[in-house]
């Protein structure tokens, strides 16, 4: 959810059939559960949109990318700022909205690619930005679950990311679907294919996790507060995680980028602020296996997610039984954290499907 309206067409809770709604969270879970199919489904539909865009953005040899999105999908627009800097050694800028629809400036030009990412493609600013930047003459994409919504319209290019309806607010399946159609985006940029055909069954293994993040969130039922770190393209699922235990537990849950958590806000560490470090494979690992070290030694109860066999000061350790590069594990390593923010909300007696003060619609200007 997170200020990412949703159009009609996808549905909300008070939409779906009344026998799913009756037990907390069965929205959500469903939702979760239905990743890896949903996964395998984009990847066998949408080669052909995704390489269509992909040439014309090609053409145009844009020098600049700006992403503009909210809530769940401005953590999707992270993961695929870090795709396009790394990958394609452009420099990306993550927009901000009001810059456009409250100051009026208009930051783009000929030679800049604008990707708009919405679940819904009904945000008033997203829509508003996309046509400005439209209309100055930069190259606009719209990546979205609402190929028919505003903000598709008002982009020259469009990539459906083909997740279906998604009923409980809290978006789960919306976000790995985005993920995995900006992998496929860069990919098709650098003229390759074929690099994602593990996730599915990746997926699949990760809802092999369930037991261990029960566990988990029994022990987490009291705590008041949270910190969630990883780096690199860890970092956006640590904010999404993050996300997603506020928005379906109330629990106060700050994410950091692991660089950014040894200044200042190391010192919210304590034995009473557990830690949940996300310890990927890949380049940042030695950093984040030091972390850990660091996190145990203030007393802070720390849960690891990553490969085995995990840390061993940590009280807990998520395994994620799979293989993948480090830029595509985001669109996997995030599913045991959303079980934990289900099983979480089940054990402090919320409904994560329909969170308190919130709405699957939510319009920003």
């Amino acid at each position: 959810m997170g200020n990412d309206p949703v159009t009609a067409a996808s549905g909300s809770a008070a939409d779906a059939p009344a026998a799913q709604t009756d037990a907390p969270g069965v929205l959500m879970e469903a939702e979760i559960a239905e990743q890896p199919a949903m996964l395998e489904r984009l990847l066998s539909d949408g080669d052909t949109q995704v390489a269509e865009a992909a040439a014309v953005v090609r053409r145009r040899e844009p020098a600049t990318v700006l992403l503009v999105a909210r809530g769940t999908s401005d953590h999707a627009a992270l993961y695929l700022k870090y795709l396009i800097e790394v990958r394609l050694g452009l420099p990306v800028g993550l927009c901000s909205p009001s810059a456009h629809t409250v100051y009026g400036a208009n930051p783009w030009g000929p030679h800049t690619l604008v990707i708009g990412m919405s679940q819904s493609g009904g945000s008033p600013d997203l829509v508003a930005t996309l046509g400005a930047a439209r209309a100055a003459g930069a190259t606009t994409l719209a990546l979205t679950n609402a190929p028919a919504s505003d903000l598709a319209r008002a982009a020259e290019l469009t990539v459906d990311v083909r997740a279906g309806a998604e009923h409980s607010v809290a978006a789960t399946k919306s976000y790995t679907a985005e993920l995995l159609a900006a992998y496929c985006l860069v990919e098709a940029l650098q003229c390759r294919s074929g690099g994602a055909e593990s996730v599915p069954a990746a997926a699949a293994a990760a809802l092999g996790t369930a037991n261990t993040v029960t566990e988990v969130a029994n022990e987490l039922v009291n705590a008041r507060h949270l910190i969630v770190t990883g780096r690199g393209f860890a970092y956006p699922t640590a904010r999404e995680a993050a996300l997603k235990l506020m928005e379906t537990c109330y629990l106060p849950t700050l994410a950091f980028s692991a660089a950014d958590l040894r200044h200042g806000p190391f010192a919210l560490l304590s034995p009473d602020v557990p830690a949940l470090v996300l310890t990927p494979t890949g380049r940042t690992n030695a950093a984040m296996t030091d972390l850990v070290a660091k996190i145990v030694a203030t007393g802070s109860p720390v849960t690891s997610v990553g490969p085995p066999p995990g840390h061993p000061g940590a009280r807990r350790h998520i395994t994620t039984e799979h293989h993948l590069a480090e830029d595509l594990a985001p669109i996997v390593d995030i599913i045991p954290l959303q079980l934990l923010a289900l099983e979480l909300a089940r054990a402090k007696g919320f409904n994560p499907d329909a969170p308190r003060s919130l709405q699957k619609v939510t319009e920003t200007l």
